[in-house]
């Protein structure tokens, strides 16, 4: 079993960047896939980015793609997501994820952090 920690969110404005992080504790990191997904308010979760164990493939929703950019540290079990040229409509609670299955289009996840608030100002 895999514990997440999120962190990074925060309160910005339209066009600033941010950097979440998940650090992952209880279980070896390269075991999982690992994936970030949010939730707006009155919404269901979405999708938003996933990396391989290794770190050599990506995927990304549509939304993300071009502003947003997944990455891991295997040495210190950690997963980021970088987040360019936010909007408003990026505001959302944002969840890091983990799973077992290798498939980077999988979109099944064991496991779930506590999430970390973003909110992008007009």
């Amino acid at each position: 079993q895999v514990q997440l920690v999120e962190s990074g969110g925060g309160l910005v404005q339209a066009g600033d960047s941010l950097r979440l992080s998940c650090v992952a504790s209880g279980s070896t990191f390269t075991s999982y896939q690992m994936g970030w997904f949010r939730q707006a308010p009155g919404k269901e979760r979405e999708f938003v980015a996933a990396i391989n164990w290794s770190g050599a493939s990506t995927n990304y929703a549509d939304s993300a793609k071009g502003r947003f950019t997944i990455s891991r540290d295997n040495a210190k079990n950690t997963v980021y997501l970088q987040m360019n040229s936010l909007k408003p409509e990026d505001t959302a609670v944002y969840y890091c994820a983990a799973s077992s299955i290798r498939s980077i289009l999988n979109r099944r996840y064991d496991y779930w952090g506590q999430g970390t608030q973003v909110t992008v100002s007009s």
